[in-house]
C-alpha cells in the first residue's frame, strides 16, 4: 500500500470518528420526531439566529441553555432536535441536556443539514 492510499483510509477513518463523536441524528429518525411534534432548538448566538434562522426554531444559546432551557422545554420527554452552525455546539448541547434528565435529545447537526431536514419534512 502506498502512502496516498494510506493518508485517505486514515482521513475516511478519522471523518468518521468525527461523524460518531457529534453523534448526528438520521435524517429519518429526525423527520420522524419532527412529525411527533419535536421542538427545534437553535443553539447559536442570538446574532447567528437573527441573520437567519428555520422557521419554528427556538434560540436558545449554548451559553443560555442551562438556565433557560426549563422556559422552552419543561418536558423533559419532549424529543429536541439541536443544531448549531457546523454540529459543535450542538453536540455540548445535546451532552449538557442528557446531564439535565432530559431523555430525547438529538444533535440534528450544523445549520444546512438542519434546514434540509426542516424542509424535508415541511415538504418543500
Amino acid at each position: 500500500m502506498d502512502w496516498q492510499t494510506i493518508v485517505v483510509v486514515v482521513a475516511a477513518v478519522v471523518a468518521l470518528m468525527v461523524w460518531k463523536s457529534l453523534g448526528l441524528v438520521s435524517v429519518r429518525t429526525a423527520l420522524e420526531h419532527l412529525k411527533k411534534g419535536a421542538q427545534v432548538i437553535d443553539v447559536r448566538t442570538p446574532e447567528e439566529f437573527r441573520r437567519d434562522h428555520l422557521p419554528g426554531a427556538v434560540n436558545v444559546p449554548l451559553h443560555e441553555l442551562e438556565e433557560r432551557i426549563g422556559k422552552v422545554a419543561p418536558d423533559k420527554n419532549q424529543p429536541l432536535l439541536l443544531h448549531c452552525l457546523s454540529g459543535g455546539r450542538s453536540g455540548i448541547a445535546a451532552r449538557k441536556l442528557r446531564q439535565l434528565g432530559y431523555q430525547k435529545v438529538f444533535n440534528l447537526g450544523g445549520y444546512s443539514r438542519a434546514a434540509k431536514v426542516v424542509r424535508q419534512q415541511a415538504g418543500r
